[in-house]
């Protein structure tokens, strides 16, 4: 068993208070489209479950509790422009709250409060990890971040919660070059599009090709200026499972992060690349998501003494997403308590290895790390 308390873990039940609303999964209800009111997808189930199920398992136990505090308006202007952040708050007054900009990213009464709350729980995460008062860190917040630009949330973000806290790291905490690796299953455009110029932040998104946004997060998309080849996207065929995404930390992110040598690594962990997810079409496993944890945190090991900071992006599907995200925080902290009762029938899928399409996909975004300079 670990000691120390090792590990920091970012909660507050008031994330389970943003408010999306009813809706037919996306959509606002309307009976002359025919959208019955049901529930949005970014619902608070999935998130309430993977704490409680850390917490029924004991797991919570072995954590550093790590308390959020709302970020600041100057410490959201580093990223954000300062008009919209004055919207948010705007419409936050109004009783029943506004959107974010796209129509599929609804927010109620008070909501600029807790996405202020989610962004403020990542950036203390990451000076937990900075100051050495944890080893690695693990942010289970709400609203998600990474489709959040400059001047407009979307895909249920707000405020571009793991863009927020890597600003914050350069600009108050003096920390040198950031990496950030997505694995949600949708691509990060909000945080390529911050750091598209920046070589100082390398960026990488492993995500299911041309899902969300759309015609987005191609390769050839590598970053302007001299950022170019520090944005690195890795599009994935539907169907990718475990083998697959294995191979393309070995490939490509673990590659990268070598060639990089960051000072702190941060994830954008979303689950919705699981098996079970409704918003893709991939085919990851508990199990999966364990194994792709452990492996940056090797490469942070070696490379940043092991400085890393996870944060939850999306992952839609209240079963299983617990037992994905309890595996995760079970691979930060070198813990194990229950087994995944899904894992059985998930693995034995089908498709699970590696596919020649898959390989040639991956192996063609290896062949474009060469610009990457090491510090």
């Amino acid at each position: 068993m670990l000691t120390g308390m090792s590990t920091g873990y970012v909660y507050h039940e008031v994330f389970g208070w943003h408010d999306t609303g009813s809706a037919g999964g996306l959509f606002p209800s309307s009976p002359r489209t025919g959208v019955q009111p049901l529930w949005h997808f970014e619902h608070p189930d999935t998130k309430r479950r993977v704490h409680e199920l850390i917490v029924v398992t004991g797991l919570v136990d072995e954590l550093n509790r790590i308390r959020p505090r709302p970020a600041t308006v100057d410490e959201l202007a580093r990223v954000h422009d300062t008009g919209y952040i004055a919207r948010i708050r705007n419409d936050s007054d109004l009783p029943y709250g506004g959107d974010a900009g796209d129509g599929l990213t609804p927010f109620g009464h008070d909501g600029f409060d807790i996405a202020a709350l989610a962004a403020g729980g990542v950036l203390e995460a990451v000076e937990a990890v900075v100051d050495g008062r944890v080893r690695n860190a693990y942010a289970l917040v709400r609203p998600p971040g990474h489709h959040a630009l400059a001047a407009t949330g979307m895909g249920f973000c707000v405020f571009n919660n793991i863009a927020v806290a890597a600003r914050h790291a350069q600009r108050a905490l003096g920390v040198d070059r950031i990496a950030i690796v997505d694995w949600d299953v949708h691509h990060g455009n909000g945080t390529q599009a911050i750091f598209y110029d920046d070589p100082d932040v390398l960026t990488i998104s492993l995500h299911q090709d041309n899902v969300f946004p759309l015609d987005s997060g191609h390769t050839d998309e590598r970053g302007t200026d001299a950022g170019f080849g520090y944005n690195v996207n890795i599009p994935l065929p539907p169907g990718s499972g475990d083998g697959c995404y294995r191979y393309a930390v070995e490939t490509v992110v673990v590659p990268a992060l070598q060639r990089f040598r960051p000072d702190l690594v941060l994830v954008a962990c979303g689950f919705d690349a699981g098996a079970m997810d409704q918003m893709a079409r991939q085919m990851v496993t508990s199990r999966g998501f364990h194994q792709l944890t452990e492996m940056v945190m090797a490469a942070a090991g070696d490379l940043c003494g092991g400085r890393m900071v996870m944060t939850h992006e999306g992952g839609y599907n209240p079963a299983h997403v617990p037992f994905c995200g309890l595996a995760v925080v079970e691979a930060l902290c070198g813990q194990h308590t229950v087994d995944d009762p899904f894992h059985p029938l998930l693995s034995a899928m089908a498709g699970q290895e590696l596919q020649p399409a898959q390989q040639a996909a991956i192996d063609k975004v290896a062949g474009l790390l060469g610009d990457i300079v090491s510090a």
